[in-house]
């Protein structure tokens, strides 16, 4: 697996919004090919592609929602570049760089046996009511002068151990959605193509047939956003935080919409929190950065857009426009 996400690594390195557009869309089309390779090596080989082979990796439970998300954003964004007519964007750009992040993330921390560990020092100079908390600080144990010998731990106690947290994880995923939403994706195609109405019918759908899972609403409360219709992306949103409170991109959409309304304080609130939840989530980073320049915090706007880099929210974080820029999310 490790090898397969090294020989896409180079196709991501070339994504760069400055190059012709024709080759931009080669290079979006070869990285999608790697990574789906990648993704393959996960299940040992198969012969599915796109949607149908993300919905069988996240129904074994092999991706996390999160993760087959922001590759369904990546396939969105293939999708397009395979048209003659698309010129691929920055935000196409992001989306690729996102979605092989997140899986070149999860395989590694999967290889090494262990969850990395993200930096989160940073959160300190954003004053938010979470980060503000202070943290419990461990009191490094005294180092006993006596040399003793332990006794060997018996085998079976290990693998009473791994036996228990296997049944544990397993009753977890199996009480979760056992795989992306249906009518999600073709939702995802439809709102990428401007038609809003046709999106909202299939995350309803969508909704209706996944009642525990906040992606869906997620989607609907974006429609929403963009049709001007704050009641209903309201509504959509809060029921998605009543359902995941804990998922990163609840709150980055909940911080998309209040940063187009203008409130800019409660945006950067949600911005942090979804960092907190995803420390790797580069929207987030991009757009915490733009609610931070409207407050005129300009010194920490810098800070997060250097971890940002280029994206959709560069012109709103370098010079806050009189108008507010709507994020994609």
């Amino acid at each position: 697996m490790v090898a397969s996400l090294t020989a896409a690594r180079p196709r991501l390195d070339r994504l760069d919004s400055g190059r012709d557009t024709e080759d931009l869309a080669a290079d979006l089309i070869e990285a999608w090919s790697a990574t789906e390779g990648a993704l393959r090596s996960i299940v040992g080989g198969s012969t599915l592609s796109g949607q149908p082979l993300i919905g069988a990796l996240r129904q074994k439970n092999l991706l996390s929602l999160d993760q087959a998300h922001a590759l369904l954003e990546f396939l969105a964004a293939r999708d397009r570049s395979q048209r003659t007519d698309y010129r691929p964007t920055a935000s196409d750009i992001a989306a690729a760089r996102e979605g092989f992040a997140k899986l070149e993330h999860g395989i590694i921390a999967q290889q090494m046996g262990t969850p990395s560990l993200a930096d989160t020092s940073m959160f300190a100079t954003i004053d938010s009511p979470v980060a503000s908390r202070p943290r419990a600080v461990a009191t490094p144990l005294a180092p006993d002068p006596v040399v003793r010998r332990r006794r060997p731990i018996p085998l079976f106690i290990p693998v009473l151990i791994l036996l228990l947290l296997g049944g544990i994880a397993a009753w977890y995923f199996l009480t979760r959605d056992a795989g992306v939403p249906g009518g999600v994706a073709s939702g995802i195609e439809a709102y990428n193509g401007g038609r809003l109405d046709l999106a909202r019918g299939e995350f309803e759908v969508a909704a209706r047939k996944n009642p525990q899972i906040a992606l869906p609403h997620i989607w609907l409360g974006r429609v929403a956003r963009d049709q001007r219709e704050d009641a209903t992306a309201a509504r959509e949103l809060a029921t998605a935080e009543r359902l995941e409170p804990s998922n990163p991109l609840v709150h980055r959409e909940i911080g998309a919409f209040h940063l187009a309304r203008g409130r800019n304080n409660e945006a950067r609130e949600r911005y942090v929190r979804a960092l907190q939840l995803d420390p790797t989530d580069r929207n987030s980073q991009g757009w915490l950065a733009c609610a931070l320049t409207r407050l005129g915090r300009t010194d920490q706007a810098q800070t997060w857009l250097n971890h940002a880099g280029t994206g959709d929210w560069t012109r709103c974080a370098s010079a806050p426009p009189v108008r507010p820029v709507m994020p994609p999310g």
